[in-house]
């Protein structure tokens, strides 16, 4: 789960997992994969920063922890 914010300020965990698509235009509208959507206040890159860091931490921790020193 990534942590964002949506328009309004409140926050909101999405599963990194199930999105589909980061699109700016120019709010940032995430899209899951059962085509649920989510406006939020974080620019497109820092979205799929978080995505990227996210599987990283899940599917490569030994990594992780080493980037983290």
């Amino acid at each position: 789960m990534i942590l964002l914010t949506r328009l309004n300020g409140s926050k909101l965990y999405i599963n990194a997992e199930k999105v589909l698509t980061v699109e700016g235009t120019p709010d940032t509208i995430i899209t899951l994969v059962d085509n649920v959507k989510y406006l939020v206040k974080e620019a497109p890159d820092t979205v799929v920063a978080k995505i990227l860091d996210y599987q990283q931490r899940v599917h490569n921790p030994e990594l992780y922890l080493i980037k983290e020193k």
